[in-house]
């Protein structure tokens, strides 16, 4: 394996041999050792055969005796009373990993995708481990023992791990934390012991392998203030509880010793080493044997967590897990990216191959993770399969991602006037939408009860932000009024329906209050958050006297100007709310050719 082939370039080229050399060796000397043993065995057996008494296989010759019959019973009956004892005590103790070799690993580095710097930095990573006999010895470094691998759920950790063991050609023992949990004492601590054993053994006999701790914060977490939660009885199951002291800080403590035990000598070094030190005992100080330095194994150990905060805090120092990523929520080129490579796979319609509809997909699914992009697709298949076809299109992906976010339909009988208001309502937060929402673009336009919805409106950045200035939270604030002041100005009041409207705008208008600063006040209510009591920002924007009154305002100033802008476009919600009438939902062009089209009949 080339350094190139895995994207770097740098000075390990030619180097990436360490890793075969050390399996080719172990090779051989695991072959010499076959011979070693078998060759005299096989030759004993040859000479007998020369000689006409060649060895006979069979029981030996006291188990068909009276005798051995006559207790043979007894001697079954304590050897199965053993095996109840001793196999659940040293069965508590072992390792409870899963070993899969590089070939039984589906992922390589072309299947992670959307991960950008991440993807790179563990490249590097890998061409560390599989050079680190020439970065140890030639250049003096100490090649990463330990890595974190930290971030949202779903964002691709254990997906990248099991590519890292595919490309590295090395085993990859991967094992959840959880499993090392045990209801006997000091068992979780043992099992620590057995993993990074069998991880050096596996290591020393392959030339490398890499552990893999999925959730590693269920027994890393930080041990400080763990003292006090002393024994105790669990009324729920009615058995006394673990001492918490074994269960957190014993565990860590377990395991920061552990990372760092990696030159352990193997059991015949350590039978070699005790005969060398009897040997010693008798010879002058001048002529003492030396004993070899235990070899240190070629292991990557790699934890992943959501929980990053957890961690005790000797954990994520150097020596430690010398390098901690963070697997963030794949940026639009990375969802662009993420969407291109499941497309490939999945069966689809001409129009998803269309480069304005694939952007218009990584726009849709701002904060998805790739998990969750690929269930988008999935479950886009399945109402293609509801409609009998073999092929999913645009509206199926649609129905997916709403069914997703806001649920199924649930049809409802409506009365003529209230799905006359609904639609009304809607197409009022639509058009203020289209009037004032700059860089937005109408994605869903619907009157279909959803969940806890009677209508929607689903809009989104035509480009993707993470900053708002004032004028994009003020037509923001407009958008929520929008169904509201459509209800009043054609029917006179308004209903029920813009209860969570009114919230989000004033959730918004304390933000701009008590958070950012575009209130005339520069005091910020988020540097009470880390007081005794911290209450939400907005409870202490709507606490204070003037600032509630500067909420009110923008409040109200947000709703007149709506009012007056609505006023002036009455027939763009006329025209809305007969296409819902008529249509009850509309997706994405069809919102804004009915806009454009009122606006033409208007102006003529």
């Amino acid at each position: 394996m080339d350094v190139r082939l895995l994207g770097q370039s740098d000075v390990l080229g030619g180097t990436l041999r360490d890793v075969s050399r050390q399996r080719e060796r172990t090779r051989r000397t695991r072959l010499g050792r076959i011979l070693a043993v078998a060759g005299p065995i096989a030759a004993y057996a040859w000479w007998r055969i020369a000689m006409g008494n060649p060895v006979q296989l069979g029981w030996p010759a006291f188990m068909s005796s009276p005798e051995f019959r006559q207790y043979l019973p007894g001697l079954l009956l304590v050897g199965v009373l053993a095996l109840v004892l001793v196999v659940p005590m040293v069965a508590a103790g072992r390792s409870p990993h899963v070993q899969f070799r590089p070939s039984e690993i589906p992922v390589c580095f072309d299947d992670v995708v959307g991960l950008g710097v991440v993807k790179d930095e563990v490249i590097k990573t890998l061409n560390l481990f599989l050079a680190y006999r020439t970065f140890r010895e030639e250049m003096g470094g100490n090649p990463r023992k330990a890595i974190l691998f930290e971030g949202p759920p779903g964002t691709g950790k254990t997906y990248m791990a099991k590519a890292m063991a595919r490309e590295a050609g090395v085993p990859f023992l991967f094992v959840s934390a959880t499993a090392f949990q045990s209801m006997y004492y000091g068992a979780t601590s043992r099992k620590l012991r057995s993993f990074f054993r069998q991880l050096r053994k596996v290591a020393r006999r392959e030339g490398g392998a890499i552990g893999f701790i999925e959730e590693i914060d269920a027994i890393a977490g930080a041990r400080a203030g763990m003292r006090s939660n002393a024994t105790g009885i669990d009324h729920a199951v009615g058995v006394e509880r673990i001492d918490m002291r074994e269960g957190i800080a014993g565990v860590v403590n377990e395991l920061l010793v552990q990372l760092q035990s990696f030159d352990q000598p193997t059991v015949t070094m350590r039978m070699r080493g005790a005969l060398i030190d009897f040997v010693n005992r008798f010879l002058a100080d001048d002529r003492q044997l030396s004993k070899r330095v235990p070899p240190d194994p070629n292991i990557l150990v790699i934890g992943a967590t959501n929980r990053a905060s957890d961690l005790d805090p000797a954990l994520v120092r150097p020596g430690r897990f010398d390098r901690s990523l963070h697997f963030d929520l794949p940026s639009r080129s990375g969802r662009r990216e993420i969407i291109d490579y499941y497309l490939t796979k999945k069966a689809h319609a001409a129009e998803l191959d269309r480069d304005d509809r694939r952007d218009q997909l990584a726009a849709m699914t701002f904060a998805y993770s790739p998990v969750m992009i690929e269930h988008l697709f999935d479950e886009g298949l399945v109402w293609a399969l509801r409609n009998g076809r073999d092929a999913m299109d645009w509206s199926d992906v649609q129905q997916a991602k709403l069914t997703e976010e806001i649920g199924l339909k649930q049809p409802v009988e409506y009365t003529e006037d209230e799905k006359r208001t609904i639609a009304t309502h809607e197409a009022g937060h639509a058009v203020v939408a289209y009037l004032v929402g700059v860089g937005r673009k109408l994605e869903v336009l619907s009157i279909i009860k959803r969940r806890d919805a009677l209508g929607l409106l689903a809009h989104s950045d035509s480009e993707e932000r993470f900053t708002r200035t004032r004028t994009e939270l003020i037509a923001s604030i407009q958008i929520s009024f929008g169904g509201m002041t459509a209800e009043e100005l054609f029917f006179g009041e308004s209903g029920t329906g813009p209860g969570g409207d009114l919230a989000m705008a004033t959730k918004v208008a304390a933000q701009m209050v008590g958070t950012y600063g575009m209130a005339n006040s520069l005091v910020s209510f988020e540097a009470m958050e880390a007081g005794p009591v911290a209450h939400g920002i907005v409870s202490k924007v709507l606490a204070d006297e003037e600032s509630r009154g500067a909420v009110e305002r923008l409040l109200n100033q947000a709703k007149a100007d709506v009012r007056a802008l609505l006023d002036e476009n009455r027939h763009l919600v006329v025209a809305l709310r007969d296409a819902l009438l008529e249509r009850e939902e509309l997706v994405g062009d069809e919102i804004v050719d009915v806009l454009e089209q009122a606006r033409t009949a208007h102006a003529s």
